[in-house]
């Protein structure tokens, strides 16, 4: 059963230097409480994996928590590039960091080769691609069947899982709704995992087709209301597009950055 813990906590307890950290929530539902409060307590040494590297990791990069990326594509939705990723790979700053890339089928894949307990996942994919060259994670097989030429990549199995919901009850089970992503996949293939959720309700009212993540799976549970700020949560608060572009301004030169962090997340810990 999870523990229902305040956010501080869950990443104190949970999340380590060095870990293995899988964020994820496609275009809604992304965790950003919980980065904001991995970078308030300066973890360090953390190779990350998401599908789509967006402002969060844009953000815990400058922070100078990351070793390693693990992605699919990169950038700010509808603006532009990540520019705190972009300082780190060309210039090394904070740190230089290493950075492995899939294709979004080959990161889905090998969710779900993690969440079932397999080593790799087996797909159609990398035909006439050039991260074969560039990523040696990237794998060729023979189906023992038909003999077509398939890719393989290893499975993902993060040390840590970390995805926003909707809402929890109070046995521990987690409503998620909208656009699911690799929320659930994420949760099953983490050797831990914490769930920010919008509210904790008696019941969750969900519907036969809802996607619900049951007590047994979740090791923290955090209220945290609009937790996923500036992205959006479904059925609670749209996405906040205006930050989206001024972030662009924000994370393009060091100093605003810093500036940013300073007063918009660091401070925050310490009131």
């Amino acid at each position: 059963m999870p523990i229902f813990l305040d956010l501080k906590d869950a990443i104190a307890e949970v999340v380590k230097d060095g870990d293995t950290v899988a964020m994820e929530g496609f275009t809604h539902l992304i965790p950003f409480a919980a980065g904001h409060e991995i970078i308030r307590q300066k973890k360090k040494d953390l190779t990350l994996i998401r599908m789509t590297p967006d402002i969060i990791y844009d953000q815990l990069v400058g922070a100078g928590c990351v070793k390693k990326l693990i992605f699919s594509w990169g950038g700010n939705p509808g603006v532009g590039s990540l520019h705190r990723i972009r300082d780190a790979i060309q210039n090394g700053f904070p740190y230089e960091i290493e950075i492995i890339e899939h294709s979004h089928a080959a990161m889905a894949n090998a969710y779900e080769a993690g969440a079932s307990g397999l080593p790799f996942a087996v797909f159609r994919g990398y035909v006439g691609s050039e991260l074969p060259d560039v990523n040696p994670d990237i794998k060729f097989i023979s189906c023992p069947f038909t003999n077509e030429r398939l890719a393989c990549v290893p499975a993902i199995k993060a040390n840590v899982g970390i995805i926003h919901a909707q809402k929890a009850d109070r046995k521990g089970n987690v409503l998620i709704e909208g656009i699911i992503g690799v929320q659930k996949e994420v949760i099953l293939s983490s050797s831990k995992s914490i769930v920010t959720v919008e509210e904790i309700v008696d019941d969750l009212n969900n519907h036969p087709n809802a996607c619900i993540l049951p007590a047994l799976t979740i090791d923290a549970i955090c209220l945290v209301p609009k937790g996923a700020h500036p992205s959006y949560a479904h059925g609670y608060y749209p996405r906040d597009n205006q930050f989206y572009k001024d972030w662009d301004s924000i994370s393009r030169d060091r100093d605003s950055f810093q500036h940013w962090l300073d007063t918009e997340i660091l401070k925050l810990g310490e009131e």
